[in-house]
C-alpha cells in the first residue's frame, strides 16, 4: 500500500468483476433483517435526503482530520495489526481498508466511517490495549463487514443525524434517525458474523463483548458470563426495554446470544470442517425473535 493516503475504493468494483470475492460473499452470511431494512430504506425519502447531505459533508473531511489526529496502520506502522487487517479483508473479499489508531480515548471502541468510495476504520488505542489478538481480529473483521455489506454511508448518515438531533433539530430528523437506528441494530448482527468468520474463535466475540460491557480488565477476570447473559431475560420485562429503540446497537447480551446461534449455522461450520450445521434461514428466525425490541 502506498505511504500516501488514498480513500478511493473504485478498485473495489474492478476486483469484484474479476472474481476476487474472498471466502465469503456478504449476502451469504448477512442477517436477513439487515438486508430487508436496507431495501426499505432505499425507498424512504427522508433517508435518501439525509444520505445526500452526508455525502456532501463527508467528502474531503476524512483525510486531513485523521492524518492530523490519528496514526495510520501499515506494513511499517503497527505491522501485527496490519496483518490482521489483511487477513480480514482477504477473508471477506474486500480491498484492504485504511485503518487508523486513535489515541487518548477513554472508551474502547472501533468504527467505520466515510462513504462507499471513501471508507476508513478507526480503532481506539484503549481497545487494542485490552483485547487479545483473536478478540481484536473479531473487532477488525466486524468493521470490514460494514464495508463489504454496503453499510458505510448509512453509518455516516446516522452519526451526522445523531449530532444534528442534539442541536434542537430533533423533530426534523427524527423519522430518518429512528429508521437508521432500527437498521443499525440489524446491521450489527451481520457484522458480528463477519467478525466471527475472520476470527474463527468461538469465544472471541463473547470475551470481546464482555470486556466492552465491563470496561475494566480487573473486573473482567471475575465476570460470570452466564450470569451476565441472564440479564437478557430480566430486561425483557417492563417499559425500560423500549429504550433500546433509541440505540444504534442491540444490547450486548443479545449480541452474544446471536453470535452463539450463528456458530451453529452451516455457513460457519462447513468451512471450519465441522459436521452438521443449521440452515441460516432457520438461524435468522431465532435471531429476529431475540433482537426484537417490543
Amino acid at each position: 500500500m502506498s505511504d500516501s493516503i488514498s480513500l478511493d475504493f473504485s478498485s473495489y468494483v474492478t476486483e469484484r468483476k474479476s472474481g476476487f470475492v474472498g471466502e465469503y460473499a456478504g449476502d451469504r452470511y448477512a442477517f436477513s433483517g439487515d438486508l430487508e431494512l436496507q431495501r426499505t430504506m432505499r425507498n424512504f425519502a427522508p433517508i435518501q435526503l439525509a444520505i445526500s447531505s452526508a455525502v456532501r459533508l463527508s467528502k474531503g473531511m476524512l483525510a486531513g482530520d485523521l492524518l492530523g489526529k490519528a496514526i495510520k496502520v501499515g506494513p511499517k506502522q503497527f505491522p501485527r495489526i496490519h496483518e490482521m487487517v489483511r487477513h480480514c479483508s482477504h477473508t471477506l473479499g474486500i480491498p484492504e481498508p485504511m485503518v487508523f489508531i486513535q489515541g487518548r480515548v477513554d472508551n474502547m471502541n472501533a468504527m467505520t466511517t466515510g462513504t462507499e468510495k471513501e471508507s476508513v476504520i478507526i480503532v481506539h488505542a484503549s481497545l487494542i490495549d485490552n483485547m487479545t489478538e483473536d478478540e481484536l481480529t473479531f473487532v477488525i473483521g466486524h468493521e470490514c463487514g460494514h464495508i463489504q455489506n454496503g453499510h458505510v454511508i448509512y453509518l455516516t448518515t446516522l452519526s451526522i443525524l445523531t449530532r444534528v438531533a442534539s442541536l434542537f433539530l430533533g423533530p426534523l430528523v427524527q423519522p430518518a434517525l429512528i429508521a437508521l437506528q432500527t437498521w443499525s441494530r440489524a446491521a450489527e448482527i451481520t457484522c458480528d458474523r463477519a467478525g466471527m468468520l475472520c476470527a474463527r474463535d468461538a469465544r472471541a466475540a463473547t470475551t470481546a463483548f464482555s470486556k466492552l460491557a465491563i470496561g475494566s480488565m480487573k473486573l473482567f477476570e471475575q465476570l460470570n458470563v452466564e450470569e451476565f447473559l441472564n440479564q437478557l431475560e430480566e430486561g425483557r420485562e417492563g417499559y425500560g426495554r423500549a429504550s433500546e429503540l433509541l440505540q444504534s446497537h442491540p444490547y450486548i447480551p443479545k449480541r452474544i446470544k446471536a453470535v452463539q446461534l450463528f456458530l451453529e449455522s452451516e455457513v460457519y461450520r462447513k468451512p471450519a470442517g465441522l459436521a452438521g450445521g443449521v440452515e441460516l434461514a432457520a438461524i435468522d428466525k431465532q435471531v429476529a425473535e431475540l433482537v426484537k425490541v417490543l
